[in-house]
Protein backbone atom coordinates (compact mmCIF):
# COMPACT_ATOMS: atom_id res chain seq x y z
CA UNK A 1 0.00 0.00 0.00
CA UNK A 2 1.28 3.46 -1.38
CA UNK A 3 1.95 6.17 1.45
CA UNK A 4 0.65 9.11 1.40
CA UNK A 5 4.31 10.66 1.19
CA UNK A 6 4.66 8.38 -1.66
CA UNK A 7 1.39 9.43 -3.56
CA UNK A 8 2.99 13.47 -3.43
CA UNK A 9 5.77 12.09 -5.21
CA UNK A 10 6.26 13.06 -9.17
CA UNK A 11 7.69 11.70 -12.09
CA UNK A 12 9.19 12.91 -15.52
CA UNK A 13 10.22 10.86 -18.09
CA UNK A 14 11.06 11.72 -21.67
CA UNK A 15 10.77 9.24 -24.25
CA UNK A 16 8.52 7.17 -21.64
CA UNK A 17 5.58 5.68 -23.76
CA UNK A 18 7.84 2.60 -24.57
CA UNK A 19 10.69 0.85 -23.94
CA UNK A 20 12.74 1.41 -20.80
CA UNK A 21 11.04 4.91 -20.22
CA UNK A 22 7.71 3.17 -20.21
CA UNK A 23 9.51 0.44 -17.67
CA UNK A 24 10.34 3.02 -15.49
CA UNK A 25 6.81 5.00 -15.80
CA UNK A 26 5.17 1.58 -15.10
CA UNK A 27 7.53 0.89 -11.84
CA UNK A 28 6.57 4.22 -9.99
CA UNK A 29 3.50 4.10 -11.31
CA UNK A 30 2.82 0.90 -9.26
CA UNK A 31 4.45 2.66 -6.37
CA UNK A 32 1.58 5.63 -6.32
CA UNK A 33 3.59 8.23 -8.04
CA UNK A 34 2.39 10.61 -9.63
CA UNK A 35 3.70 9.87 -13.18
CA UNK A 36 4.23 12.07 -16.70
CA UNK A 37 5.63 10.81 -19.92
CA UNK A 38 6.51 12.57 -22.59
CA UNK A 39 7.01 11.25 -26.64
CA UNK A 40 7.31 12.10 -29.89
CA UNK A 41 4.69 9.45 -30.43
CA UNK A 42 1.30 10.47 -29.69
CA UNK A 43 -0.24 7.31 -30.07
CA UNK A 44 1.87 5.18 -28.14
CA UNK A 45 1.87 7.95 -25.68
CA UNK A 46 -1.76 8.02 -25.23
CA UNK A 47 -1.75 4.59 -24.69
CA UNK A 48 1.02 4.86 -22.16
CA UNK A 49 -0.92 7.21 -20.26
CA UNK A 50 -4.21 5.07 -20.46
CA UNK A 51 -2.06 2.14 -19.14
CA UNK A 52 -0.48 4.08 -16.35
CA UNK A 53 -3.77 5.59 -15.30
CA UNK A 54 -4.81 1.97 -14.16
CA UNK A 55 -2.28 2.28 -11.81
CA UNK A 56 -1.95 5.30 -10.14
CA UNK A 57 -4.02 8.42 -9.54
CA UNK A 58 -2.59 10.94 -11.84
CA UNK A 59 -0.90 9.67 -15.33
CA UNK A 60 0.23 12.24 -17.65
CA UNK A 61 0.94 12.14 -21.12
CA UNK A 62 2.72 15.38 -23.07
CA UNK A 63 3.88 15.41 -26.70
CA UNK A 64 7.48 16.03 -26.23
CA UNK A 65 10.38 16.46 -28.33
CA UNK A 66 13.39 16.68 -26.66
CA UNK A 67 15.00 18.86 -30.12
CA UNK A 68 13.15 21.53 -28.75
CA UNK A 69 13.27 23.00 -25.60
CA UNK A 70 10.37 24.74 -25.92
CA UNK A 71 8.37 21.51 -25.75
CA UNK A 72 10.30 20.70 -22.34
CA UNK A 73 9.41 24.06 -21.03
CA UNK A 74 6.29 23.73 -21.98
CA UNK A 75 5.97 20.72 -19.58
CA UNK A 76 7.94 22.17 -16.78
CA UNK A 77 5.37 25.18 -17.11
CA UNK A 78 2.23 22.57 -16.94
CA UNK A 79 4.11 20.23 -13.99
CA UNK A 80 4.71 23.61 -11.78
CA UNK A 81 1.31 24.54 -12.19
CA UNK A 82 -1.04 21.30 -12.00
CA UNK A 83 1.46 19.45 -9.50
CA UNK A 84 3.49 22.07 -7.84
CA UNK A 85 6.63 20.97 -9.41
CA UNK A 86 8.67 17.69 -9.71
CA UNK A 87 10.62 15.55 -8.13
CA UNK A 88 12.18 13.33 -10.37
CA UNK A 89 13.14 14.53 -14.07
CA UNK A 90 14.52 11.33 -16.04
CA UNK A 91 16.42 12.25 -19.83
CA UNK A 92 15.74 9.04 -21.39
CA UNK A 93 14.98 9.93 -25.21
CA UNK A 94 17.43 8.62 -27.60
CA UNK A 95 18.25 6.98 -30.79
CA UNK A 96 21.14 5.06 -31.85
CA UNK A 97 23.46 5.33 -34.64
CA UNK A 98 25.90 2.27 -35.70
CA UNK A 99 28.65 2.57 -38.78
CA UNK A 100 32.38 2.96 -39.44
CA UNK A 101 34.11 6.53 -39.09
CA UNK A 102 34.12 7.10 -42.42
CA UNK A 103 30.32 5.98 -43.76
CA UNK A 104 28.58 7.98 -40.90
CA UNK A 105 27.49 11.21 -42.57
CA UNK A 106 27.42 14.35 -40.38
CA UNK A 107 23.64 14.88 -40.91
CA UNK A 108 24.00 11.59 -38.48
CA UNK A 109 26.22 12.90 -36.40
CA UNK A 110 24.53 16.03 -36.17
CA UNK A 111 21.01 14.13 -35.46
CA UNK A 112 22.19 11.99 -32.48
CA UNK A 113 24.16 14.57 -31.09
CA UNK A 114 20.94 16.60 -30.84
CA UNK A 115 18.83 13.78 -29.04
CA UNK A 116 20.84 12.09 -27.19
CA UNK A 117 23.37 15.18 -25.77
CA UNK A 118 21.00 17.79 -26.42
CA UNK A 119 18.20 16.71 -25.49
CA UNK A 120 20.06 15.92 -22.00
CA UNK A 121 20.91 19.10 -21.60
CA UNK A 122 17.60 20.73 -22.33
CA UNK A 123 15.94 18.52 -20.00
CA UNK A 124 18.46 19.42 -17.09
CA UNK A 125 18.79 22.97 -18.10
CA UNK A 126 14.85 23.88 -18.37
CA UNK A 127 13.94 21.82 -15.16
CA UNK A 128 17.08 22.98 -12.31
CA UNK A 129 15.68 26.31 -12.24
CA UNK A 130 12.58 24.27 -10.64
CA UNK A 131 14.44 22.23 -8.37
CA UNK A 132 16.54 24.63 -7.16
CA UNK A 133 13.28 26.82 -6.12
CA UNK A 134 11.92 23.91 -4.56
CA UNK A 135 14.88 23.28 -2.99
CA UNK A 136 15.35 19.29 -4.02
CA UNK A 137 14.83 17.52 -7.00
CA UNK A 138 16.75 14.32 -9.00
CA UNK A 139 17.94 14.05 -12.26
CA UNK A 140 18.12 10.41 -13.91
CA UNK A 141 20.59 10.91 -17.06
CA UNK A 142 20.17 7.31 -19.43
CA UNK A 143 23.63 6.64 -20.68
CA UNK A 144 24.69 3.52 -21.78
CA UNK A 145 27.96 0.96 -21.03
CA UNK A 146 29.25 2.61 -24.88
CA UNK A 147 29.65 5.56 -22.88
CA UNK A 148 32.22 3.79 -20.88
CA UNK A 149 33.35 1.18 -22.95
CA UNK A 150 34.61 2.48 -26.72
CA UNK A 151 33.16 -0.49 -28.82
CA UNK A 152 34.57 -0.01 -32.79
CA UNK A 153 32.06 1.05 -34.87
CA UNK A 154 29.70 3.28 -32.71
CA UNK A 155 31.67 6.33 -32.43
CA UNK A 156 29.10 8.82 -33.03
CA UNK A 157 26.80 6.95 -30.48
CA UNK A 158 29.23 6.15 -28.15
CA UNK A 159 30.90 10.37 -28.35
CA UNK A 160 26.96 10.69 -27.05
CA UNK A 161 27.04 8.74 -24.26
CA UNK A 162 30.24 9.70 -23.11
CA UNK A 163 29.39 12.94 -22.93
CA UNK A 164 26.40 12.45 -20.79
CA UNK A 165 28.03 10.93 -18.52
CA UNK A 166 30.56 13.15 -18.20
CA UNK A 167 27.58 15.83 -18.33
CA UNK A 168 26.30 14.33 -15.33
CA UNK A 169 29.46 14.22 -13.65
CA UNK A 170 30.13 17.81 -14.15
CA UNK A 171 26.37 18.58 -13.21
CA UNK A 172 26.56 16.24 -9.75
CA UNK A 173 29.42 18.71 -8.23
CA UNK A 174 27.80 21.82 -9.73
CA UNK A 175 24.02 20.98 -8.41
CA UNK A 176 25.03 19.44 -5.24
CA UNK A 177 24.98 22.60 -3.07
CA UNK A 178 21.23 23.20 -4.41
CA UNK A 179 20.13 19.72 -3.16
CA UNK A 180 19.87 18.27 -6.30
CA UNK A 181 20.71 14.84 -6.69
CA UNK A 182 22.30 13.18 -10.01
CA UNK A 183 21.91 9.57 -11.19
CA UNK A 184 23.37 8.15 -14.46
CA UNK A 185 22.65 4.66 -15.86
CA UNK A 186 25.27 3.19 -18.32
CA UNK A 187 23.26 -0.47 -19.47
CA UNK A 188 24.39 -2.92 -21.92
CA UNK A 189 22.67 -4.20 -24.24
CA UNK A 190 18.63 -5.13 -23.26
CA UNK A 191 15.81 -5.96 -24.55
CA UNK A 192 14.63 -2.73 -25.80
CA UNK A 193 12.73 -0.72 -28.71
CA UNK A 194 16.05 0.89 -29.47
CA UNK A 195 16.92 -0.47 -33.05
CA UNK A 196 13.18 0.47 -34.31
CA UNK A 197 14.80 4.26 -34.53
CA UNK A 198 18.58 2.90 -35.59
CA UNK A 199 20.53 3.93 -38.64
CA UNK A 200 23.36 1.78 -39.18
CA UNK A 201 26.00 1.68 -42.34
CA UNK A 202 26.69 -1.76 -41.36
CA UNK A 203 24.58 -4.84 -43.46
CA UNK A 204 22.17 -6.45 -41.17
CA UNK A 205 22.98 -4.89 -38.06
CA UNK A 206 19.34 -4.81 -37.05
CA UNK A 207 19.65 -8.61 -36.98
CA UNK A 208 22.95 -8.22 -34.78
CA UNK A 209 21.51 -5.73 -32.04
CA UNK A 210 18.59 -8.23 -31.91
CA UNK A 211 20.98 -11.37 -31.27
CA UNK A 212 22.78 -9.27 -28.45
CA UNK A 213 19.55 -7.63 -26.61
CA UNK A 214 18.60 -11.54 -26.71
CA UNK A 215 21.75 -12.41 -24.90
CA UNK A 216 20.62 -10.12 -21.69
CA UNK A 217 19.52 -11.88 -18.35
CA UNK A 218 18.08 -8.42 -17.07
CA UNK A 219 14.54 -7.38 -18.35
CA UNK A 220 13.56 -2.84 -18.79
CA UNK A 221 11.59 -3.84 -15.53
CA UNK A 222 15.02 -5.08 -13.88
CA UNK A 223 16.54 -2.49 -14.98
CA UNK A 224 14.28 0.29 -14.20
CA UNK A 225 14.33 -1.18 -10.02
CA UNK A 226 18.09 -0.67 -9.98
CA UNK A 227 17.55 2.64 -10.94
CA UNK A 228 14.74 3.51 -8.38
CA UNK A 229 16.80 2.48 -6.05
CA UNK A 230 19.71 4.67 -6.67
CA UNK A 231 17.40 7.72 -6.99
CA UNK A 232 16.11 7.02 -3.36
CA UNK A 233 20.02 6.16 -2.22
CA UNK A 234 21.25 9.21 -3.97
CA UNK A 235 23.51 7.21 -6.02
CA UNK A 236 25.02 8.35 -8.53
CA UNK A 237 26.86 5.11 -11.40
CA UNK A 238 23.77 2.52 -12.39
CA UNK A 239 25.85 -0.14 -14.10
CA UNK A 240 23.03 -2.78 -14.35
CA UNK A 241 25.23 -5.52 -15.98
CA UNK A 242 27.75 -7.86 -14.75
CA UNK A 243 29.76 -8.38 -17.75
CA UNK A 244 29.99 -4.39 -18.43
CA UNK A 245 30.84 -3.82 -14.77
CA UNK A 246 33.99 -5.82 -15.14
CA UNK A 247 35.17 -4.79 -18.46
CA UNK A 248 34.76 -1.16 -17.22
CA UNK A 249 37.05 -1.65 -14.15
CA UNK A 250 39.70 -3.63 -16.93
CA UNK A 251 39.67 -0.59 -18.84
CA UNK A 252 40.35 1.81 -15.66
CA UNK A 253 42.93 -0.56 -14.35
CA UNK A 254 44.93 -2.56 -17.48
CA UNK A 255 47.22 -0.66 -19.37
CA UNK A 256 45.36 1.04 -22.71
CA UNK A 257 47.52 -0.74 -24.93
CA UNK A 258 46.12 -4.56 -23.15
CA UNK A 259 42.91 -3.23 -23.14
CA UNK A 260 43.08 -2.35 -27.15
CA UNK A 261 43.75 -5.76 -27.38
CA UNK A 262 41.04 -7.17 -25.63
CA UNK A 263 38.15 -4.85 -27.28
CA UNK A 264 39.51 -6.06 -30.57
CA UNK A 265 39.44 -9.22 -29.77
CA UNK A 266 35.71 -9.17 -28.43
CA UNK A 267 34.79 -6.69 -31.86
CA UNK A 268 36.24 -9.70 -34.06
CA UNK A 269 33.83 -12.02 -31.68
CA UNK A 270 30.46 -10.20 -32.64
CA UNK A 271 31.27 -9.87 -36.78
CA UNK A 272 32.22 -13.50 -36.50
CA UNK A 273 28.74 -14.00 -34.82
CA UNK A 274 26.83 -12.75 -37.75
Amino acid sequence: MSTNNELKKRIFITGGASGFGFALAEFYAQQGWRVAVGDIQEQAGQQAQQALAQLTSDARYFPCDVTKEADLQRVADTLSEAWGGVDVVVNNAGVAQVGAIETVSLDDWEWIININLLGVVRGCKVFTPIFKQQKQGHFVNIASMAGLLDVPNMSAYNSTKSAVVSLSETLQHELAPSNIGITVVCPSFFRTNLGSSMRSTVPNMDKTLDKLMSKSDLTATDIAKQVAAAVSQRQFYVLPHATGRRIWRLKRWLPRGLYAKLMQQQFAKVKGSK
